[in-house]
């Protein structure tokens, strides 16, 4: 299964911020539309991610408040990417060594979408359910001995 696949079923809705956005107005966008990211974009090129572990560092950072820096100041400024072309269990692998719960999509430098680990945990158990499925559906049609 390819990154590609799951972009489609997932859909083209993404999220940005510029890395001058007041981090406490990047985490209002976060809290209402329930996402745990946002791309950071410059100049029409990715710059950065902002996740939920970003911001705890920085409320850790500020003593329990969030402040009054940017997105600049706290967000991942090298996060991995990867293709659409780029295999599912490459994908998992990457976000396990870099314990990334969220990889930008881009394809040469157009941003395409973000994937998260619910994401590709959803895609691996929806065919491993289909894959299931399947096989239980052709050992219940076994031809009996008596049936050749």
């Amino acid at each position: 299964m390819k990154v590609s696949e799951i972009l489609k079923v997932k859909g083209d809705i993404l999220y940005t911020v510029t890395p001058e956005t007041p981090l406490q107005q990047a985490i209002a966008t976060m809290a209402e539309k329930d996402i745990g990211s946002l791309v950071v974009m410059e100049f029409g090129e990715l710059v950065g991610m902002l996740t939920f572990r970003e911001v705890v560092k920085a409320v850790h950072a500020n003593e329990g408040v969030v402040g009054n820096g940017t997105v600049r100041r706290h967000m991942d400024d090298h996060p991995i990417t990867i293709t659409p072309d780029t295999d599912i269990n490459e994908v998992r692998r990457l976000m396990l060594e870099r314990h990334a719960r969220y990889v930008p999509v881009v394809n040469a430098k157009t941003l395409l979408g973000v994937i998260s680990f619910y994401d590709v945990a959803k895609a691996v158990f929806e065919a491993q359910s289909f894959e299931n499925r399947m096989l239980k559906a052709y050992i219940r049609d076994w031809p009996n001995e008596g049936d050749e």
